[in-house]
């Protein structure tokens, strides 16, 4: 039936990207924290924030404060690196705020004097323009720094995402080749036998075992390597940048769709409707003087049919 060989087509490529595009954020995730992609990316962030690329001044006594990084030595003095030895992931811009005030300070009572002794002229002016809004509320103005930091990673984490979706994308194309999972050659088999993803009942909570036997049900792999340089390799390796490209759109995306057609190939036919009623007549039972009627009947007809007969 043409309607349920497309609903089992889309279950299977729903089910493969979906699956992939787990694996994938799993390798991601394993990849950011093994090399601290996070605390590393939110130290450039402040070390420009701050007009400190050497890590000597202002983002290094920030990186000290116990309240920033707990994990530190707490002096501001870690030899000459250019990176401090514990680097967090995130930072509370509550915290930061204190951090930078008491950075700023270096025991001195007024802030006025100390933020005009700051060297970096932008970071200066925009500390100047928030103390003088605050009106010389210490509460305003940590308030003023807490926002100002929080704007600056919003656009940190953009620049973040951008980066980890082509990290994602070179993940996933890497997969698709090393598992040959061409989008083209899995639609053409699952529109030829949709029978392969009948087996697909739901999406996986996690990579486990019945997951991953279910993945490999789906007519993926190689079945020869290495594949020949013609044609139809060019029609590969265009399959291999579409299932790529499929991860993009995330697990969840995938998954949400597995699970509404999942649904949609349980439900099944319609029943068949009622037979329509007999015609309205009156009906006298064997053996006896009841008559049997529908209930488009009228009352005239079954009241006379009850009367006895009229000698």
């Amino acid at each position: 039936m043409f309607g349920s060989t497309v609903l089992e087509v889309a279950i299977g490529l729903a089910f493969c990207y979906g699956t992939l595009a787990l694996v994938v954020s799993t390798i991601q995730e394993a990849l950011a924290a093994m090399f601290g992609l996070r605390a590393r990316m939110l130290l450039d962030g402040i070390k420009r924030m701050l007009g400190d690329p050497r890590f000597d001044a202002l983002a290094r006594s920030l990186y000290a404060h116990p309240l920033v990084n707990p994990q530190g030595s707490g002096s501001g003095h870690d030899g000459q690196a250019a990176t401090p030895a514990s680097r967090p992931s995130y930072i509370d811009p509550t915290h930061f705020a204190i951090a930078l005030v008491d950075s700023i300070r270096l025991g001195q009572a007024a802030l006025g004097p100390a933020i005009a002794a700051i060297p970096d002229p932008q970071l200066r002016r925009t500390l100047q323009a928030l103390h003088a809004r605050a009106g010389g509320d210490l509460q305003r103005f940590q308030d003023g720094i807490a926002s100002w930091f929080d704007n600056g990673m919003e656009r940190l984490s953009g620049v973040y995402k951008r980066r980890q979706l082509l990290v994602s994308w070179l993940v996933s194309l890497l997969l698709a080749i090393l598992l040959n999972i061409d989008s083209i050659h899995l639609f053409r088999t699952l529109w030829q036998h949709p029978a392969l993803a009948a087996q697909i009942s739901a999406a996986p909570g996690a990579l486990d075992a019945a997951a991953l036997n279910q993945l490999w049900a789906l007519p993926i792999g190689w079945a020869s390597f290495p594949p020949g340089f013609d044609r139809q390799f060019a029609l590969q390796a265009a399959g291999w940048l579409l299932t790529a490209s499929t991860t993009l759109f995330g697990a969840p995306f995938w998954f949400d769709l597995l699970q509404r057609a999942v649904k949609l190939r349980g439900t099944g036919a319609k029943p068949a409707s009622a037979r329509p009623m007999a015609e309205s007549r009156t009906q006298e039972m064997p053996g006896g003087d009841m008559p049997v009627w529908d209930d488009s009947a009228s009352a005239t007809t079954v009241r006379e049919a009850r009367l006895p007969a009229q000698s």
